[in-house]
């Protein structure tokens, strides 16, 4: 038995375009990759959490010479948002990242951290919105994290 799956997301050319509030995630993600501790990749990775009571949580990569002990931006903010504001949906996440000239490039997230982002969507009712950072300053936007990890990992 073949089956297909269709991905849906909408591409805009510029931050701009990008309507509000996701605009001001956007910089907030921008502003997040300034933060990352990355004197290994040279690769700085700046993430930033919408919750749903309009709180936004910033997360940069923080790596460490002990490989893997260092930890990516999407689960940083991740993470720093169950903790500090337990109970409360994730609505949206904004990737982005700086090469090591420090301009702004293409990031999506590692498996990782989009198994980290399923299985937060898991426990809450709405989807996970999911926003990227493309070439050239185009942006690529996902209605929910299942369009990027649609087969899951899930406990029986």
């Amino acid at each position: 038995m073949e089956k297909s799956r269709t991905i849906r997301y909408r591409e805009y050319d510029s931050l701009a375009q990008l309507p509000d509030p996701l605009r001001r995630l956007m910089e907030a993600a921008v502003a997040a990759a300034d933060t990352a501790h990355a004197p290994y990749s040279r690769f700085r990775v700046g993430s930033a959490v919408l919750l749903a009571d309009g709180t936004v949580v910033p997360g940069s990569n923080q790596e460490n010479v002990a490989y893997p002990s260092g930890l990516c931006a999407e689960r940083t903010a991740l993470f720093a948002a169950a903790a500090l504001h337990p109970g409360v949906a994730v609505e949206h996440l904004c990737v982005v990242a700086r090469d090591a000239e420090g301009r702004l490039v293409e990031a999506s997230p590692c498996g990782a951290c989009l198994q980290v982002l399923s299985e937060t969507r898991r426990r809450q009712p709405d989807p996970v919105g999911v926003t990227l950072w493309l070439a050239g300053g185009r942006l690529r936007q996902f209605d929910d994290v299942d369009s990027l990890l649609p087969f899951s990992f899930q406990q029986p």
